[in-house]
């Protein structure tokens, strides 16, 4: 789906590439570069169930913006507000009592994530 002046509208793929850290689609009614262009900076939806399914310790951002974030001692930090995509990690955005940035590193500072109860554990000190 393409939002178009605030209307969205279903627009069929007809092929698609990895680019880099991102994607090459050829989308059906746009066919030369031109038509392509008037697409530029548009905003672009794919529905939930499109989506492969994820694999055991990926997971997408949409399922951990909302979750609970814990410390391992028990102290609820906040919930994770959106996530942001820096250099050398993906950081976790949490609005709880302050926000706080959460390196999303699994194992050194995400100990575990549990989707069914909506909660991520984390090693990190409160205080920080």
């Amino acid at each position: 789906m393409i939002n178009l002046g605030g209307t969205w509208q279903s627009i069929k793929v007809l092929e698609h590439r990895m680019h880099g850290k991102g994607m090459v689609v050829h989308l059906e009614a746009r066919d030369d570069r031109d038509q392509s262009q008037k697409l530029v900076g548009l905003e672009i939806a794919v529905r939930r169930e499109q989506l492969p399914s994820s694999v055991p310790g990926e997971y997408y951002w949409a399922d951990l913006i909302g979750m609970n974030v814990v410390t391992q001692a028990g102290v609820t930090l906040g919930r994770v507000e959106q996530l942001l995509e820096t250099g050398a990690n993906d950081v976790l955005v949490v609005s709880g009592d302050r926000e706080r940035l959460i390196p999303f590193v699994i194992g050194e500072f995400v100990k575990e994530i549990d989707l069914e109860q909506g909660v991520i554990r984390v090693d990190w000190d409160p205080e920080f």
